[in-house]
């Protein structure tokens, strides 16, 4: 059997507040477009010439290669924040980096630190980026909530 190997990607985020924690991240993922499908977690690499699309509506029930940043806090007042950045490398028959970040931070700290790891990633790499795009997703906890940032491979 041949595993197809995914061309193209796009960013996914959303936040929610639930009744629960769970019901907090469940309503996170679908109010950022994939909810409704099984996500399978990515160690952060892009395949080589991968083009970026638009979000596309997924086939519920699939499965779905994604990688993320997530954070849940119960703690009312609290800002939390998660970001993905991508790494596109200068010769596009290398593999791009995705590095994920969330913490209990304003979003712009949390998007600059998930962008210097991206860079940090193609130092020990040793090659050289084209460009690095990001997103980030940032909330004030009322009772229980959820940030979701994701970068999602397709085909």
């Amino acid at each position: 059997m041949m595993v197809r190997t995914p061309d193209k990607y796009f960013f996914a985020k959303g936040t929610s507040e639930g009744p629960t924690r769970l019901n907090s991240f469940d309503r996170a993922l679908i109010n950022s477009g994939i909810g409704d499908t099984n996500l399978v977690r990515l160690s952060s690499i892009v395949p080589p010439s991968s083009q970026e699309i638009e979000p596309v509506k997924l086939p519920g029930g699939a499965l779905i290669p994604v990688a993320y940043a997530s954070l849940t806090s119960d703690i009312p007042g609290q800002i939390i924040s998660a970001a993905v950045a991508i790494g596109i490398p200068e010769n596009d028959s290398l593999p791009g980096l995705i590095m994920e970040y969330s913490a209990v931070l304003e979003a712009e700290h949390v998007e600059n630190y998930a962008r210097e790891m991206v860079l940090e990633g193609f130092r020990y790499r040793n090659r050289k980026i084209k460009e690095i795009k990001s997103t980030v997703i940032s909330t004030q906890v009322e009772n229980i909530a959820t940030v979701f940032a994701g970068v999602v491979l397709w085909y």
